[in-house]
């Protein structure tokens, strides 16, 4: 998933530098986060226990969620919260889910209206069990949400449904204003990182997104061993099937049975790395350590 969590983030204070309980690289001095709770963080953690429902926020442990909430924006996890695949770097539990809930689309259009969204991200776990993916699902979560929040713009972060181009045509088609597919790790070392993955199987999917007329965006994360090099080899892929949008971000270990950190990427390389994408062609770059793919997500819509 897009997410990679700080794992040991948990109380409400500042955070900055702390060692980890359990081994991991010490932080370095820029990760500086304030862990602090307000009346619009209690509002969507309210209203997502009452309507039961996930965020991606949460059961990946983004360390953007006090800031995002505050700020009354958060990005929807549906299709349940355990995954069928177990990527190396994700926090996002791995098993068998539970069959699919039908009622969970009114929900999320529910929870838009009662929090007042004007953005919403919504994305999902891995469902490589069901037939489409669960498309449909991501389908219908847009119309009901459209239909209950007609002035409310979405983004959809979809799994690469293992290729198949039905699936991805049943999202397109509800014409969601922007479609992100991560592409997470450079071509090198995605067999490594996420096995049940395809390189070359994402990037297909971005380019026939883009044929349906998707503005589309889609993320990377560094420190897991890649160079700066293959990290632009990556920006030139997505330019060049004409990828809108690219959101990179530092790798964070979610725990000691998770992906090292390789390094802890200077700033200065996040800034150069905006630069040179927006030179690239990209009409948004949102690059920095603390960085995910849904961060900052309402003001790409527009660009």
């Amino acid at each position: 998933m897009s997410f990679v969590p700080l794992a040991h983030l948990r109380s409400s204070s500042t955070i900055n530098h702390q060692p980890s309980a359990i081994g991991r690289p010490r932080l370095p001095s820029w990760f500086k986060i304030q862990a602090k709770t307000g009346p619009n963080y209690l509002d969507i953690k309210q209203t997502m226990e009452r309507l039961n429902l996930h965020t991606i926020c949460e059961e990946a442990g983004c360390p953007n969620r006090w800031e995002c909430w505050n700020a009354r924006t958060a990005t929807f996890l549906i299709l349940g919260d355990i995954c069928t695949r177990r990527c190396h770097y994700c926090s996002v539990e791995t098993g068998r889910p539970l069959p699919v809930d039908e009622r969970e689309p009114g929900r999320v259009a529910e929870a838009v209206r009662a929090l007042g969204l004007r953005h919403v991200v919504i994305t999902s776990v891995n469902r490589d069990e069901l037939p489409d993916g669960g498309a449909w699902v991501f389908a219908e979560t847009i119309r009901q949400t459209r239909r209950l929040n007609p002035a409310c713009t979405i983004e959809v972060l979809i799994p690469d449904f293992e290729g198949d181009a039905t699936a991805l045509t049943t999202v397109c088609a509800e014409k969601p204003e922007i479609l992100n597919h991560n592409i997470e790790t450079v071509r090198r070392l995605f067999p490594s990182i996420r096995p049940q993955g395809k390189y070359q199987r994402s990037i297909e999917l971005l380019a026939k997104a883009k044929q349906q007329g998707m503005k589309t965006k889609s993320g990377l994360i560094l420190g897991m061993g890649e160079t700066l090099d293959e990290a632009r080899e990556v920006m030139r892929d997505l330019r060049t099937l004409d990828c809108d949008i690219i959101t990179i971000g530092q790798y964070l270990q979610p725990t000691r049975d998770h992906l090292p950190i390789a390094r802890f990427c200077d700033p200065s390389e996040f800034v150069l790395l905006k630069e040179e994408g927006l030179a690239m062609g990209f009409t948004h770059v949102e690059s920095g350590p603390l960085v995910r793919s849904s961060y900052h997500a309402e003001q790409q819509v527009a660009g």
